[in-house]
C-alpha cells in the first residue's frame, strides 16, 4: 500500500494510532489555529524540509539542540562510525568518560556529571538527590518555568501547559505537588518570602536562569545573585535548569554568562548533539551520594547511550573555539534588530539572550509568567501561518523561542524579516 505523503493525509493516519496524533503536545499546534502540521522528511543546516518536499527556514532546530544545524556533516560522521560498532552495550563505555570530562571542563559549577536520556530524566533526578542530600522535602519553583512533566513539577509550569492553557494535569496525586512551592519568576520578594516560610524544609530552589518555557526571559538585574543568597542562608541547594541555555548562551552555559555557581545544573539539548542525551551535575560531595557512591539511587539502562555521546563529543569540543559563539551572537543580534525594525510601530517586544530569542506580541518588556501570559496569542498565531506560508517556521507557540544556529546567515535572517516586515506592513 502507498504511504500517504500530504499533512492531512499523515496526521489522520497518526491520530489513529498516537494521541492526538503526535508525541509531543506542542508539535500538533493547536496554539496556532493549524489544522494539521507538517510532517518533518529530512533536515538541511539551517533548513527544515516537510514530507510534501515544502522548505522552510528552521528557527525551531528541533527546540534548541542544532547549534551547528541540521545534519552537520561532523555530527552524521561521527554517528555512523559508532553505530558500526553496536547501537547500545548497557555497560560503561570510554565516550562516556570522555564526555563527562567535556561537560566538567566547560561547565564553572559541575564537578562529577551522571548521563541520563531525556532533561525530564534530568531534572526529576537531580532533585531527587537534593532531597536525598539535604533530608528536606519541599522544592521552590518559578511560575512558567518547565522543569519537565514529573508529578511534583507540574506545577504553574510552562512550555506545552502554558500553549495549551492547562493550569494543572490530570493524573498527578494531590500530594505530588504538595510539597512544590511555586513563586513569581524575577521577583526577589516573592521568593524571599517562599523561604521564610518554608526554608527549614526547603531542599532546593530550582530555576531556569534564563527563562525559555514561558518565551525567553532574561533574570532581572539581582534575581539569580538572590537566590543564590537564599539558599546559602536556608540550606537549600540551588538548581539550574540549563537544558536551554547550557552551551546555548556561553560554553558554561548562564552560570558563567551571570557569574552565579548553582549545587546543581541540569542539561540537555546541546549536551546530546541532536541526539537523546541529557545530563546532570554539581559538586562532587553532593553527586557523590548518588548509587553506587551513596543512598540516592538512580539508574537508566540506555544512559550514556554510545551514537549520542559520540554526537555531544563532536558538538561540544567545537563549541570550544569562542568563534562559535561570536557568531551564534551576530546572527542573534541581527535576528533581533531586522524583527523589531519589521515589527515598526505594533505592540511587540523582542527579548534575547545569546542564540535564543521570541518576539512577544505584547508591549513588553516581558519580565514574568503573568506578564507573559498576557500576550496576544491569536496574533501570534497568525504572525506563524503568515510565515510558514512563506517558508519561515517559527515556533508554534507564543511561549517558546527562536534558535539561531551557525548555519543561519544573512539570507536566511533576510528572509525570515522580510516576511515579517510583509504581515505588520498588513
Amino acid at each position: 500500500m502507498a504511504l500517504t505523503r500530504t499533512a492531512a493525509g499523515l496526521f489522520r493516519r497518526a491520530r489513529q494510532v498516537i494521541p492526538g496524533g503526535v508525541n509531543s503536545p506542542v508539535r500538533a499546534w493547536k496554539a496556532v489555529g493549524g489544522d494539521e502540521p507538517f510532517f518533518a522528511a529530512r533536515g538541511e543546516g539551517a533548513y527544515l524540509v516537510d514530507a510534501e518536499g515544502n522548505r522552510y527556514v528552521d528557527w525551531v532546530q528541533s527546540w534548541g539542540p542544532l547549534v551547528f544545524g541540521h545534519a552537520d556533516p561532523e555530527v552524521v560522521e561521527a554517528v555512523q562510525e559508532a553505530v558500526a560498532d553496536g547501537t547500545t552495550f548497557g555497560a560503561p563505555t570510554e565516550r562516556e568518560v570522555e564526555l563527562a570530562e567535556e561537560i566538567a571542563d566547560a561547565v564553572p559549577s559541575v564537578e562529577r556529571v551522571r548521563l541520563v536520556s531525556s532533561g525530564t530524566e534530568a531534572a526529576m533526578s537531580a532533585l531527587r538527590l537534593a532531597r536525598g542530600v539535604t533530608r528536606r522535602d519541599r522544592i521552590l519553583k518559578f511560575a512558567g518555568c518547565y522543569h519537565g512533566h514529573s508529578d511534583p513539577l507540574l506545577a504553574e509550569a510552562g512550555s506545552g501547559l502554558a500553549t495549551l492553557a492547562i493550569p494543572s494535569t490530570p493524573g498527578v496525586p494531590t500530594g505530588a505537588a504538595g510539597d512544590t512551592v511555586v513563586s513569581a519568576f524575577n521577583d526577589v520578594d516573592a521568593a524571599a518570602a517562599a523561604v521564610e516560610r518554608y526554608g527549614e524544609g526547603l531542599a532546593a530552589v530550582v530555576v531556569e536562569p534564563v527563562a525559555g518555557n514561558m518565551g525567553v526571559v532574561p533574570p532581572a538585574p539581582g534575581f539569580l545573585h538572590a537566590l543564590r543568597a537564599l539558599c546559602d542562608a536556608s540550606g537549600a541547594l540551588l538548581v539550574f535548569d540549563e537544558v536551554i541555555t547550557g552551551f546555548r548562551v556561553a560554553r558554561g552555559g548562564a552560570q558563567e554568562l551571570y557569574g552565579i555557581r548553582p549545587d546543581l545544573t541540569i542539561l540537555g539539548k546541546i549536551a546530546g548533539g541532536g541526539l537523546p542525551l541529557a545530563a546532570f551535575g554539581g559538586r562532587a560531595e553532593i553527586m557523590d551520594e548518588l548509587a553506587p557512591a551513596g543512598p540516592v539511587y538512580q539508574a537508566g539502562t540506555l544512559s550514556g547511550n554510545p551514537l549520542a555521546t559520540a554526537a555531544a563529543l563532536v558538538v561540544l569540543r567545537r563549541l570550544r573555539d569562542p568563534a562559535v559563539y561570536e557568531r551564534l551572537e551576530e546572527a542573534g543580534v541581527s535576528l533581533e534588530n531586522g524583527l523589531r525594525g519589521a515589527a515598526g510601530d505594533e505592540h511587540v517586544c523582542v527579548q534575547r539572550v545569546g542564540a535564543m530569542a521570541t518576539l512577544f506580541f505584547h508591549r513588553g518588556p516581558v519580565r514574568s509568567f503573568a506578564e507573559a501570559s498576557g500576550s496576544d496569542t491569536a496574533r501570534y498565531g497568525a504572525w506563524f501561518r503568515h510565515l510558514l506560508a512563506r517558508g519561515v517556521y517559527v515556533a508554534p507557540s507564543q511561549f517558546e523561542a527562536l534558535f539561531p544556529s551557525t548555519a543561519h546567515g544573512e539570507a536566511e535572517i533576510e528572509t525570515t524579516v522580510e516576511a515579517a516586515r510583509e504581515f505588520f506592513r498588513g
